[in-house]
């Protein structure tokens, strides 16, 4: 038998295929809504923010790509949140792992965030950090 052919080394175990259209919003708060699709080594995300809505400052072991589809995130970025860059639809912005952060959506926001490794704080209910803004 080809090792492509073995049990458990096809990797059709693993496979997903989902269509993000089928998938039920997560609220996470009031403002911020997500859909999550992940891996053993990888995560991607499709958030969706509301103008005003803010993610406050946090840093995870994780490094991030965010891609805005659809709208405008104003990032804050440093230990004292000291670099400032807005990410608007077509761009692209990689955060570095333990890098703190904060985001506030200037308009209504449609983004993908690839995580690696898979945010365990999301799939385990640990976000809290979401809940200390004014938003929600």
């Amino acid at each position: 038998m080809a090792q492509s052919d073995a049990p458990g080394h096809s990797g059709l175990d693993a496979l997903q295929y989902r269509v993000w259209d089928d998938m039920e919003w997560e609220e996470v708060t009031d403002s911020i809504r997500r859909k999550l699709v992940h891996g053993p080594r990888m995560m991607i995300a499709q958030v969706f923010l509301d103008e005003g809505a803010v993610v406050p400052k946090h840093a995870h072991e994780n490094e991030q790509i965010t891609y805005i589809l659809s709208g405008a995130l104003h990032f804050q970025l440093g230990h004292d949140l000291e670099h400032e860059v807005t990410v608007r639809a077509g761009e692209v912005l990689y955060i570095p792992a333990n890098l703190p952060h904060q985001a506030t959506a200037l308009e209504d926001t449609l983004d993908l965030d690839v995580f690696d490794p898979p945010r365990a704080d999301w799939l385990e209910g640990r976000d809290s950090y979401f809940h200390t803004a004014a938003d929600g």
